[in-house]
């Protein structure tokens, strides 16, 4: 049985772990060990994520026969208002491939409609592989951004846009 719900501040640990187990095969072939230990703690420490929540970011874990498999984080009104971001959106190595990644992109698109949003966001490593899966659902690149997150680490993104509705 898979099933999506939000998580809230008590269960962002759950994130960090799966974050832990996501990244280091996501990236190896893209980051250094160091940059990805560094990126990790930068953005994955509870404390961060707890902020996130409390700043009113929105968390969703996705189960399946009850063991956490993947999340997607959500920013509402980011940048502008009509945009919901999405910040984060793992699904474990293992379980890729099984629809699980759909039914996250589901629950951002719900999420999307309830808040009455004009379209989703994201930014992507451009040498991920998800780029693709990102195209599949129809986003498309509206840009690049090469954003120093110091330590002499550059993030190389694409920006990715999907219309939900006309302006």
């Amino acid at each position: 049985m898979i099933e999506v719900k939000q998580i809230f501040s008590e269960e962002v640990f759950i994130v960090n772990q799966l974050a832990h187990q996501i990244w280091p095969e996501a990236f190896k072939d893209i980051l250094s060990k160091e940059q990805l230990d560094y990126m990790l703690d930068w953005m994955y420490n509870i404390q961060t994520l707890k902020e996130q929540v409390q700043s009113g970011q929105l968390f969703y874990l996705i189960t399946e026969n009850g063991q956490a498999s993947g999340f997607i984080g959500l920013e509402p009104n980011y940048p502008d208002a009509d945009i919901l971001r999405i910040h984060k959106f793992y699904v474990l190595p293992e379980k890729q491939g099984r629809g699980l990644g759909r039914e996250l992109f589901n629950q951002s698109m719900n999420v999307a409609f309830d808040l009455d949003c004009k379209s989703l966001h994201l930014n992507v490593n451009r040498f991920n592989k998800s780029v693709t899966f990102y195209k599949e659902l129809g986003f498309i690149i509206t840009s690049e951004e090469n954003n120093n997150i110091g330590k002499g680490y550059l993030m190389e993104d694409y920006v990715m846009e999907l219309q939900i509705k006309k302006e």
